[in-house]
């Protein structure tokens, strides 16, 4: 029997793709803690009809609960810690209009299907496998569910460096880059922004009388824009505005949100400088800048990691395809657990990359099933 055909009967494509549509379905903005904690009661209610145990963890600060699946065995003792989030950029309705759940070929789409649901719900089905057929594994599998990794983790950091820190192993199911590449370092340094601004009102037949906040933004996020440098790896996205009460108002306040990644903290130290020092083009235009710094810390592959990567490389060839590892764009909770754990992320489907967080979001259907049974077979084999 082929490795293809010997990797079906642990693993049914078709199920584990149904079962993904039912999570996609669910649909999880950040934001939204009702619509999150939705998704977590499904997979704590199916963790525990597979014989899991489970702790949950009421969210805070508006954000969804943080749900943390174990397997029956190892108790207490260091083991292998799996971290994925719940939660997607999509807001609810995004399913009924710019993105449903579709298949075309090997191709599956829908919100979230990629950035994470997909790596989230293989991982999980292979952990729910290993229990029906009675493991134990050599260590002990604990799958921690995130609530808030789009905004950063916010209320979920703490718990994640608490379980890495008595983990032996940390395995992150962000989706695999092009090709089914996992990534093993994370360099550079991201930094958000909040920018305020404050005007003078007036009644929009008199605009000579007030000090528009939403003119002076415009001004703003072209200066913003312009500092972007792809060539080099500087990406800033100003990602969300907002201001006015009124169009019979000029208006008073404005916002933006920002975000920013360069690929060498160098760049970033410039970027941020450079954002410190926005001066407003209105005198009477006030201009506030709100920035939080080394959101993530980045990392470089260790001797652990290396070694760690070489075994799933093994499995990987057992298993039939090749796994190649690269250096990723800083983000994501493995930033957090490489500081405590040798750590492999992108451990999730494959697919284009430029589909996450788009309209156009997407996996390949056929790497569902050679990823869970690499999961599977990391969490049997690493003691």
């Amino acid at each position: 029997m082929n490795d293809i055909a010997s990797n079906a009967l642990l693993f049914d494509e078709q199920a584990l793709l149904q079962e993904l549509r039912s999570w996609v379905e669910i649909e999880t903005p950040t934001a939204d803690a009702t619509a999150v904690n939705g998704l977590v009661d499904k997979i704590e209610t199916d963790a525990k009809a597979a014989g899991a145990k489970t702790v949950r963890t009421q969210g805070t600060d508006g954000h969804g609960d943080i749900l943390l699946v174990t397997s029956p065995w190892g108790g207490e003792e260091p083991g292998v810690l799996v971290v994925s989030h719940v939660d997607t950029v999509h807001p609810i309705g995004t399913l009924a209009t710019d993105l449903p759940f579709r298949v075309e070929g090997d191709v599956a789409f829908g919100p979230g299907i990629y950035d994470m649901k997909g790596g989230a719900l293989i991982a999980f089905a292979a952990l729910r496998h290993l229990i029906r057929a009675g493991g134990p594994a050599k260590l002990p599998i604990r799958h921690l569910f995130v609530p808030d990794e789009e905004s950063g983790s916010p209320t979920s950091r703490e718990l994640i460096e608490w379980e890495a820190r008595r983990a032996r192993y940390v395995l992150v199911t962000e989706p695999a880059r092009d090709g089914g590449k996992i990534v093993t370092s994370r360099k550079g340094a991201t930094a958000s922004f909040e920018l305020k601004l404050t005007g003078r009102s007036a009644h929009s037949l008199g605009p000579e009388d007030g000090r528009s906040a939403v003119r002076e933004l415009a001004r703003q996020i072209l200066d913003i824009d312009s500092m972007n440098d792809y060539e080099n790896g500087v990406v800033i996205n100003v990602g969300k505005i907002g201001g006015g009460t009124s169009t019979s108002i000029v208006p008073d306040r404005a916002f933006a949100k920002i975000s920013m990644y360069a690929s060498a903290p160098e760049l970033a130290e410039e970027i941020i400088s450079r954002m410190r020092g926005l001066k407003s083009y209105e005198s009477d235009v006030a201009i506030e800048i709100i920035s939080e710094i080394g959101r993530r810390p980045g990392y470089d592959k260790s001797p652990e990691i290396e070694a760690l990567f070489q075994h799933a490389s093994g499995l990987a060839a057992e298993i039939g395809f090749e796994l190649e590892g690269v250096n990723g764009a800083i983000g994501g909770d493995a930033n957090f657990t490489a500081q405590f754990a040798p750590t492999l992320d992108g451990m999730g489907p494959d697919g284009p990359i430029d589909g996450a967080h788009s309209h156009h979001e997407q996996i390949y259907i056929s790497s569902l099933v050679p990823r869970a049974t690499l999961l599977l077979r990391l969490f049997e084999t690493l003691e």
